[in-house]
């Protein structure tokens, strides 16, 4: 029996479609080598964070540059005097008739100057927690170095935008909305370099009694 060409390529095709679809469906079945879920991404599609669960660097670098000057002047004066004339009771007149005479003044003034400047950089990799209905993707992410009983620990946290990632996986943290930074330490340079204990309340209730 001859096989006419059209049938043959009718054959070559609908084999074709066999072979890739059961090579899907196995690419998608637990226990394969490759599992479309945990990678989910080529190699030459976009790497950059969009789902729950996928990671991104923060790049954070913060300042904070504070000047506030503060000035108020009070003035108050007031006066009294009062002097009777003349007092006549039961046709007897007093002499010499009393008088009242009273001043105060207050003064008030007072200024003040603030100034405060820090910096603060770091670079921390976080994950994705959530994705808004609007795209915007919520992150949160912890950092932790120990030294020699030294324990640094560094938290951030906020909602960004997608299109605010760049090709390399980065954001700086002045994009990040809701941005929230902790920065705080345990450990003998960081008792070293803060009061603490009965010192620490001992100083504060001087602050509170005198903070002149």
């Amino acid at each position: 029996m001859r096989i006419s060409s059209t049938t043959f390529r009718v054959l070559i095709t609908g084999c074709a479609l066999i072979f890739f679809a059961d090579s899907s469906s196995a690419q998608a079945r637990n226990g394969s080598i490759f599992n479309a879920r945990a990678a989910g991404v080529s190699s030459i599609a976009d790497k950059v964070a969009a789902r729950p669960g996928d990671l991104i660097t923060v790049l954070i670098r913060e300042e904070a540059n504070v000047n506030s000057t503060e000035a108020s002047d009070y003035s108050k004066s007031t006066a009294l005097d009062y002097e009777m004339s003349k007092i006549n009771i039961f046709g007897k007149s007093i002499d010499p008739l009393p008088s009242l005479g009273a001043a105060s003044s207050d003064d008030f003034s007072g200024s003040a100057t603030y100034t405060k400047k820090g910096s603060f950089s770091a670079r921390l990799t976080a994950i994705v927690a959530d994705v808004l209905p609007n795209g915007n993707m919520v992150i949160e992410g912890r950092r932790e170095v120990r030294i020699d009983g030294e324990s640094k620990v560094i938290e951030f946290s906020g909602i960004l935008r997608r299109w605010d990632i760049s090709s390399t996986n980065t954001i700086d943290s002045e994009l990040v909305a809701e941005a929230k930074v902790t920065y705080s330490g345990v450990g003998p340079m960081t008792n070293a370099t803060n009061r603490t204990g009965v010192g620490a309340k001992f100083h504060a209730a001087i602050s509170w009694l005198w903070p002149f």
